[in-house]
């Protein structure tokens, strides 16, 4: 059987409920994987596309985790004031800057209180209704826009990590969540519709190849 060419498939992951030293081994994996197969390419390309080289601004990096992504932002555009919120504190250990133990349906901050809400990887975890919940939630604290990159339900992602295991020695978690992540991804369609019953306008969205990421951007109504 071919996966992820239905619609998506939610099964409950491994890594939240690691202790924090077994969820750090898989943490390095998914920083890998950002370096070398197009997490950060993404994210470089959706920064160009959205913000003006040399404008100072803040985000919030919703589902921060280990912070790669945050801290290539930093890295990249020298202007951002990054703030790293996650569920759980461990995660939030190596991420510079701001961070912020927090509930993403329950965000601590007041409307309009970042220029840009940014997530990576983190929106398939959920339910459709609970994507367009969070969504929705994004716009109200971001001023100018939404920002999300995440996984492109596609065979060639579902399949690449169990592929590859021996070659670049994954960690047994980041396989067996790896393929879960997958099935439970979106298409650029879907993403677009579910910004769209968040509220959020002017949504646009790009799938890129080889990455088999997608980013979104939209606008809030702040």
């Amino acid at each position: 059987m071919i996966h992820c060419l239905g619609g998506r498939v939610l099964k409950p992951e491994i890594m939240d409920s690691l202790p924090p030293a077994e969820a750090r081994a898989s943490l390095a994996d998914l920083v890998r994987i950002n370096r070398r197969w197009g997490g950060h390419s993404t994210l470089r390309k959706l920064l160009d596309d959205v913000i003006p080289t040399g404008e100072e601004f803040s985000l919030l990096d919703i589902g921060a985790a280990s912070g790669d992504m945050g801290e290539y932002i930093h890295a990249r555009r020298h202007g951002a004031r990054v703030t790293s919120l996650d569920y759980i504190a461990s995660h939030l250990e190596a991420c510079p800057g701001i961070r912020v133990v927090g509930d993403a349906f329950q965000l601590p901050f007041a409307a309009g209180s970042f220029d840009y809400v940014f997530s990576s990887l983190f929106l398939h975890h959920f339910t459709d209704e609970e994507v367009v919940r969070l969504l929705a939630g994004f716009g109200r604290i971001a001023r100018k826009r939404v920002l999300i990159i995440d996984l492109w339900r596609n065979p060639v992602p579902y399949y690449f990590i169990s592929r590859t295991r021996r070659l670049f020695g994954w960690h047994p978690v980041s396989v067996y969540d790896g393929a879960i992540s997958v099935e439970a991804a979106f298409t650029a369609r879907e993403l677009l519709d579910l910004a769209r019953r968040a509220g959020l306008t002017e949504a646009r969205a790009a799938s890129y190849i080889p990455a088999y990421r997608i980013a979104l951007s939209a606008k809030t109504g702040v």
